[in-house]
């Protein structure tokens, strides 16, 4: 199935393979069922896969498993995979793959020239996998023509109304979401039953003769169950001594959690219905805020659902005995410096570009301005993306300054999070408004995780998960740490990375507008904003010399491969270099080589130009995944602002044409073309460590006072 000129895809010692074939077939939409066991440690149900055939799948010709192809391993010998079967599924039943069950048996034919479909998988037990008859929903049906309905194979117009029910127009989400949720409950095909094998990376599937992406089930249905060490979730106890589970940002993702397509190019929506003891709360990436609804069996069911497609791995979980913190009285009294004046309000926030304090203060520059007229912005709204029910160009979204949001935590902690968290996420969510414009996402749920927790945050669609961390001592760690995860809405979540060895747009953006939206939270005078931001760069600057000096060199590099990024196999398959070395976690050398990146570009345009290019940017890019050298490429509007030009003829391997720069032939580097991002970052450790040495010594000397 694979050239031999194909990506190796056998991973290192710490490279993750991705193993999903999408160039081959895409999962358009997951719909879970799924029931919390605290008791045994598992989460066990089905899921089903709505599917459509991807950009690789006309003409695709299959060759025996044994050819040259790196995603699809040799199956050991005397290993036998599950056919799905009439039999009803129990509950409880789910087996490891070659073990013996009730359901019937089948070898898996390593030598047939039948189509597979691959889905990333590990430490999951499946018991079964099914095609689902559409047939018997007679809602889908009225999609299709009648006459033409009775005219084709049953298989054929399955296969159309599946296609037309994905491609509904996105005016009408409500009756696709129905209509996902009516198919997810069809019952199972009783046609030529389903093959499938598991490896320690991937689920493989196919039914028997069927040779072509074209010609595989539309909709699939595999019921499996989880194991209590695998490695996407983590179930543990809260700081009140009960029982949780949530998923913890794991380098494997969501794997370990349901059978999916983890490349980020395989975007799709969800709707997870997830079971748990009454006495927990589920929460949930979704649009929606769940409302419980009781079980005869004692449990509550919870309801969640996402109509903008996203990568699989943003899906998070977390089901646990929180409580919701509730708004009182604000405490004024305690660092002045470090939290928000009292007389700030959301509606105080003001646009990209102007300053609370120091209104008469105007950047001078000979360059062209990014600004725009009401008119224009209306203009710049319309979407590139993929067609789903976008914020962007929704009025009444755009005028939504703060979110409707919720805070959850122990309950030990509530007293704390309703003084600090709860007052302070508002008035973050403004100042992101203030400076990116549109939410992407329509609502938003924080809550303090267990002890344990790798990080002091994370953000996925809808929900923020923050350390305790950032309750101890001032407002202000919390408060950045808000503004940092916040800005992961646009960078991150709303934009995201087509390859994940890109992390530092993610991070790098993050780590900017952290400062950014904290600044505008403060309310400070210009004089101490820049203080304070010169101050937090000479830390930064310092853990950056740290970990250049101790880490791996190969962990270093922001773009680890180079001219290939962003390249897979024929199939669609790839791996994520260094995704799972152990220490790549603790590293923030993507996040700090980003941010002095777009400190030095800032510093060269101005600020109030630079977060107007931003706002531009993600009017234009929100919905899609990029890469450094995406063509349009993201960058050649901000490199001519800042007077600097764009190689067009190296464009697409991300370099600089930088032969005309003595500075950089001076820097030892040889004078040759640098990775873009790395000679910026260079060039902006220069600056920073002469300006921000020269505040040290001020604070030390007394002349200053300390601003962070």
């Amino acid at each position: 199935m694979e050239s031999t000129q194909q990506l190796d895809l056998d991973p290192s010692k710490d490279d993750l393979p991705l193993r999903a074939n999408t160039n081959h077939m895409l999962v358009r939409h997951y719909v879970l069922d799924l029931t919390v066991d605290f008791q045994r440690k598992v989460i066990g149900g089905n899921i089903v896969l709505f599917l459509e055939p991807g950009k690789g799948a006309d003409g695709l010709k299959v060759h025996s498993t044994h050819s040259e192809d790196p995603c699809t391993p040799d199956v050991v010998e005397g290993e036998e995979a599950s056919c799905s079967a009439s039999a009803t599924h129990v509950p409880g039943d789910a087996v490891p793959c070659g073990e013996k069950s009730d359901v019937s048996k089948c070898s898996w034919d390593d030598e047939s020239e039948d189509f597979t479909l691959v889905l990333d998988c590990c430490d999951l037990l499946v018991s079964k996998v099914e095609e689902v008859d559409v047939s018997t929903v007679p809602e889908l049906r009225k999609l299709g023509d009648e006459d033409e309905m009775d005219v084709v194979s049953s298989q054929h117009s399955s296969f159309v109304l599946v296609q037309r029910l994905i491609a509904i127009p996105s005016d009408q989400w409500r009756q696709q979401q129905d209509l996902y949720l009516q198919c997810s409950h069809a019952s199972g095909a009783h046609t030529q039953p389903l093959l499938f094998h598991m490896d320690q990376w991937s689920l493989q599937v196919k039914k028997k003769g069927v040779q072509t992406p074209c010609d595989f089930p539309r909709i699939l249905r595999i019921w499996y169950e989880t194991k209590p060490t695998g490695g996407s979730v983590r179930w543990t106890k809260d700081q009140d001594d009960r029982g949780c589970v949530y998923t913890m940002g794991s380098p494997i993702n969501n794997r370990a959690l349901f059978p999916c397509q983890e490349p980020p190019v395989a975007m799709s929506t969800w709707r997870a219905r997830v079971r748990a003891p009454c006495e927990y709360t589920v929460l949930l990436s979704g649009e929606n805020q769940a409302s419980p609804v009781p079980e005869e069996t004692g449990f509550f069911q919870w309801d969640y659902f996402v109509t903008m497609p996203m990568p699989a791995s943003t899906f998070t979980i977390a089901v646990g005995m929180w409580q919701e913190a509730r708004a009182g009285a604000p405490n004024l009294e305690e660092g002045k410096n470090e939290e928000p004046s009292a007389e700030l309000s959301c509606s105080s926030m003001t646009s990209v570009g102007s300053r609370p304090t120091d209104q008469c203060f105007k950047i001078q520059s000979s360059r062209p301005k990014l600004t725009f007229s009401a008119k224009e912005e209306d203009e710049q709204s319309s979407c590139s993306h993929v067609n789903y029910p976008c914020r962007f160009v929704n009025n009444t979204s755009r005028a939504q300054v703060v979110l409707p949001h919720r805070v959850f935590a122990p309950f030990c902690h509530l007293q704390k999070v309703e003084a600090t968290v709860l007052p302070l996420l508002p008035l973050c969510l403004a100042a992101a408004h203030s400076v990116l414009g549109v939410h992407p996402f329509s609502r938003l749920d924080v809550l303090i995780v267990p002890p344990g927790f790798s990080s002091l945050g994370m953000a996925s669609p809808h929900i923020i998960f923050l350390s305790q961390s950032v309750l101890a001592g001032e407002r202000g760690l919390c408060g950045a740490r808000l503004c940092h995860e916040i800005a992961h809405s646009w960078f991150g979540l709303a934009i995201g990375a087509r390859d994940w060895t890109e992390e530092w747009i993610s991070e790098g953006f993050a780590t900017y507008l952290e400062d950014v939206f904290w600044a505008k939270v403060q309310q400070l005078a210009r004089s101490e904003d820049e203080e304070q931001r010169r101050l937090k760069a000479l830390l930064r600057w310092r853990r950056l010399k740290d970990e250049l000096v101790n880490s791996e060199e190969e962990l270093l590099v922001l773009r680890p491969n180079k001219d290939t990024t962003g390249e897979v196999s024929e199939s669609g398959a790839s791996t994520v270099k260094h995704a799972l070395n152990p220490g790549k976690p603790f590293m923030q050398v993507h996040y700090l080589k980003g941010y002095f990146f777009l400190k030095f570009l800032a510093s060269k345009v101005g600020e109030d130009e630079f977060l107007s290019f931003f706002r531009v940017f993600v009017r234009r890019f929100h919905g899609q995944l990029i890469l450094s050298q995406s063509r349009p490429h993201p960058w050649s509007c901000l490199f001519g602002l800042a007077g600097y030009t764009w190689n067009s003829e190296v464009a697409g391997r991300n370099q600089l044409d930088v032969g005309a720069h003595s500075d950089c032939a001076r820097s030892g580097r040889g004078g040759c073309k640098m990775d873009a991002c790395e000679w910026r970052c260079w060039k902006g450790h220069q600056a920073e460590e002469s300006g921000a040495q020269g505040e040290l010594q001020r604070v030390k000397s007394g002349a200053a006072g300390p601003a962070a």
